[in-house]
């Protein structure tokens, strides 16, 4: 099929920022007096920040009001924000950069699509601000993943059919979302397990062959 858009996920598909979300929910936890570990982590791909927090506290013994929750989730970004400075340039593989802009020369628009409110600052670090034509992220919508929300904006954004935008995902919740958002899928990483996928990449450079 002949996609007129990619829609991508950010995190684990552009680039990976995962251990930086890592150190950050561990020095909540180690506050709050919860475990946290690698496996508790990879249950919160693809998922935003306040749901994430339910899962750390699925061990936590009592009951923390609303207001803590908030301040909790507040302050896990606050450190997040400050861990992503350290994000330069070369934390975007040449593959990628090359990839993206080779389906950009077939005349194919390239847009984000992430539940994280940080989107914009990671694209900069990165060096990638104001390369997407449409920028869909935490900011914008009321659902995150598997809600097709955040889908669904940007192929707005675009102009384009959601039927013609594929979508990149490296998270189960993210797959359900573009199915939802009536949008084939293409899973890399974790998410390449999941019959959902249209799509298997072992490569980031495998998406050529579908666009």
């Amino acid at each position: 099929m002949n996609y007129s858009a990619v829609i991508f996920d950010l995190d684990g598909v552009i680039c990976s920022t995962d251990k930086y979300h890592y150190l950050a929910w561990k020095k909540i936890a180690d506050e709050i007096g919860v475990e946290f570990n690698e496996q508790i982590n990879n249950r919160l791909r693809g998922i935003g920040r306040t749901e994430s927090l339910e899962i750390i506290l699925e061990s936590y013994r009592g009951e923390l009001s609303e207001e803590n929750k908030k301040k909790y989730a507040k302050k896990k970004n606050a450190i997040y924000r400050q861990l992503l400075q350290q994000m330069l340039p070369e934390d975007l593989s040449p593959e990628v950069k090359n990839t993206l802009d080779k389906i950009r020369n077939r005349g194919v628009k390239l847009a984000i699509g992430s539940s994280s409110k940080n989107a914009k600052l990671i694209l900069k670090q990165i060096g990638l601000d104001n390369y997407f034509d449409a920028v869909s992220d935490g900011n914008n919508i009321t659902n995150s993943k598997p809600d097709p929300e955040v889908f669904l904006k940007a192929s707005e954004y675009l102009g384009i059919n959601p039927q013609s935008c594929l979508v990149v995902e490296d998270a189960k919740a993210g797959l359900e979302a573009a199915k939802a958002a009536n949008m084939d899928c293409a899973a890399i990483g974790d998410a390449a397990r999941y019959e959902i996928a249209a799509y298997k990449l072992n490569s980031f450079s495998d998406l050529l062959l579908y666009v």
